[in-house]
């Protein structure tokens, strides 16, 4: 089985900057792409960015200019960093990542860490 731990939300004010990461752990071949996803209170989950184990990204319009996706492939590890956060950021972030086991291809996602702007 393969597990994604999250870490690093919390409570910021608008303006501020928060580091996400996400370390996936179990029996990997291969992670093909890793990524970021939030759900905020009512509205459904939505794409933040992307990474592909060779270093191409893909960010949402959203978040442009403020948040970076980037990977630490040695360790099966990605982080966002999220700078000049705006109130409508707050949300729950929740990372996953397309898996090469030694018995399928599979999508695993981590169980979410809650980012809060606020004044």
């Amino acid at each position: 089985q393969v597990q994604l731990v999250e870490s690093g939300g919390g409570l910021v004010q608008p303006g501020g900057s928060l580091r996400l990461s996400c370390a996936a752990a179990g029996s990997i071949v291969k992670i093909t792409v890793m990524g970021w996803y939030r759900q905020a209170p009512g509205k459904e989950r939505e794409l933040v960015a992307t990474i592909s184990s060779g270093g191409s990204t893909n960010y949402a319009e959203s978040i442009k200019g403020r948040f970076t996706i980037s990977l630490e492939d040695s360790k099966n590890t990605w982080y966002l960093q999220m700078n000049s956060l705006k109130i409508e950021d707050t949300a729950v972030y929740l990372c996953n990542a397309d898996v090469l086991t030694a018995l399928r291809f599979s999508t695993y996602w981590g169980q979410g860490t809650q980012v809060t702007v606020s004044s």
